[in-house]
């Protein structure tokens, strides 16, 4: 297939809330099954379906095929797991994608989950191995055997963390360090958190997300925007990473929450996306863009950076020319920190390898129905999250009208897509 020939098509999601909260009794297979049915009920049936979440449990291999089957989905529907941090499911949108082909591949259920209440806590490598070999030895001679070559220090718990296994540190310890490399303001970064709560709470209030989000248990709305959000509020948060030097700027204001919640998209040939409800909001993907930099010399997040300006000038387009910029909000510096990036120059010239001039960057259309700061961000659903919002809002406008979704992931990648309402 190819790219004119592609669509997606908006999907449902849960409402998504603060971990320990709302969502929390529910592991990631309960939180992804009734957005998987409500999927099928209103739609069609998929030819097959992607879906994915970063936090590893034991319990499952592949989450996509358990959520199908927990669904009530037909058993023959062929159905696997993609991880890519925060790109988790964007990633399986550029995946079901590359699979359209016209030839019984038309139509893909694709999304993701994180259930970060539930984390599953693990043994010790070590540990598992002493507990492996004393259950293979065969007498008690063998068991004596391996009983005395137990080392405590061996017995401990593995708690997965938000933390770069390269580096060690947080995404907010390395966004920090960003921060502080761009010069990057206090007050700019709350004024954008602020901006993503208000853009939040009145896209509830006006209906928008009434057709995007489905109850899960006694959840029936986000939990996380903020009505009574202000910038004197915010400006009073105390530093939540760089808390001894005194020059510390993310705060839990202007840092996006852990988070539960799952989100599904559809993406579809013409002839998948005729098997759909025909009110069902859909764009065209005009292109795409994954992209990974060095994590130990440049920022984390920072491959949008870089990824967004080639895709912009390979298609000759300036930031202006874009009507919609729906972009991950983990953090508010990492967002000003790509803006900045976009902006200079020297920056597109020397680092990124573009030398056209691709102008300002119209913040005024960021985020209009609310971003990750505000509505929140569980790892796996956050690109099925912002692809349907995306989709929902490019698509009440005009014809021709042109979006950039864009998101970083931990490990120092990146996914970005150029939508056009049609």
């Amino acid at each position: 297939m190819t790219a004119s020939n592609l669509w997606l098509a908006a999907g449902l999601r849960s409402p998504f809330a603060k971990v320990d909260g709302a969502l929390a009794a529910h592991d990631a297979i309960d939180m992804s099954v009734p957005v998987v049915k409500a999927m099928l009920e209103k739609g069609a049936r998929p030819d097959f379906a992607v879906w994915g979440t970063v936090i590893p449990n034991l319990t499952w291999s592949n989450i996509a095929r358990e959520v199908l089957l927990d669904a009530g989905a037909d058993p023959t529907i062929p159905a696997f797991s993609t991880v890519m941090a925060c790109s988790t499911s964007m990633t399986g949108v550029l995946e079901a994608a590359g699979m359209i082909d016209g030839r019984g591949r038309d139509l893909a259920l694709v999304g993701g989950v994180e259930a970060m209440s539930r984390v599953q806590i693990g043994l010790s490598v070590r540990l598992s191995d002493w507990i492996r070999r004393f259950q293979q030895a065969r007498d008690l001679k063998g068991r004596l055997a391996v009983l005395s070559a137990f080392k405590a220090a061996d017995a401990r718990l593995f708690i997965p963390k938000v933390a770069n296994r390269t580096t060690g540190l947080s995404m907010g310890e390395h966004t920090e360090i960003t921060a502080k490399e761009w010069g990057l303001a206090r007050a700019d970064q709350d004024a954008i958190a602020f901006a993503s709560h208000q853009n939040a709470v009145r896209a509830w209030e006006n209906g928008f997300f009434d057709d995007l989000v489905i109850p899960v248990g006694e959840a029936r709305r986000d939990t996380i925007p903020r009505k009574d959000s202000t910038l004197e509020k915010l400006a009073k948060l105390k530093p939540a990473f760089d808390k001894t030097s005194g020059q510390g700027t993310l705060t839990a204001g202007n840092s996006s929450p852990l988070t539960d919640g799952a989100a599904s998209v559809w993406v579809a040939s013409e002839a998948g996306l005729a098997r759909l409800p025909e009110r069902t909001p859909r764009v065209k993907i005009l292109d795409y863009e994954v992209t990974a930099i060095d994590l130990r010399s440049e920022g984390l997040l920072m491959a949008p950076a870089y990824g967004v300006p080639r895709m912009l000038a390979r298609n000759g387009l300036t930031l202006g020319d874009i009507g919609l910029w729906e972009i991950h909000e983990a953090f508010a510096a990492q967002v000003l920190s790509h803006i900045a990036a976009w902006e200079s120059k020297k920056f597109l010239a020397e680092r990124a390898g573009v030398t056209a001039d691709l102008g300002a960057f119209p913040r005024e259309r960021m985020n209009p129905t609310g971003g990750s700061l505000a509505l929140g961000h569980p790892f796996g659903a956050t690109g099925a999250r912002i692809l349907s919002q995306a989709t929902k809002e490019l698509a009440a406008r005009g014809k021709g009208e042109k979006a950039i979704v864009s998101i970083c992931a931990d490990g120092g990648q990146g996914t970005m897509m150029l939508l056009e309402a049609a």
